[in-house]
């Protein structure tokens, strides 16, 4: 059982015994050995009882019916609660990542600068060329427009 249903479940259990109570009549009384006993039948034989009476009903009719509109409010407020922070959660992630990315072309960027420093891709056959001056700028040119496009 969920922590949510229970506390409508004891309520509606309340509600239910109250409203038992008010319709039986409830009777106390000494026995002969001095025991005061309580029941909602009335003694046998010429026994001094007193009636007591029940709990008074619910002031407001529709308290049930309003206690589940609440319960269910509630469930949906913690509902909300938990897809925000689900949200907020992989919004948090993306802005970490995509900081990340940008970190990473940045540093990209910086090492195309460095002309001093040879800098090495393997093409579509899995060798190694060195990049000359113009792939460089290729390079630089398309970092920079994704840096610019990713708004870094």
């Amino acid at each position: 059982m969920s922590r949510a249903t229970l506390p409508a479940l004891a309520w509606s259990l309340l509600a239910a015994m109250l409203a038992t109570g008010a319709q039986a009549a409830l009777y106390k009384w000494t026995d002969a050995q001095g025991h005061v006993v309580y029941s909602d039948q009335p003694p046998p034989g010429n026994v001094k009882t007193e009636q007591l009476r029940g709990a008074p009903p619910p002031a407001n009719p529709n308290a049930a019916k309003e206690l589940a509109q609440r319960e269910a409010e509630f469930r949906k407020r913690q509902d909300d609660a938990a897809k925000s922070e689900t949200k907020a959660g992989k919004e948090r992630s993306n802005t970490a990542q995509h900081a990340d990315n940008c970190t990473q072309a940045r540093g990209e960027l910086k090492r195309l600068t460095e002309t001093q420093t040879p800098l090495y891709r393997y093409n579509e056959s899995g060798e190694r060329q060195m990049l000359d001056d113009d792939a460089r700028n290729r390079e630089r040119e398309k970092i920079g427009a994704w840096l610019r496009d990713n708004k870094c």
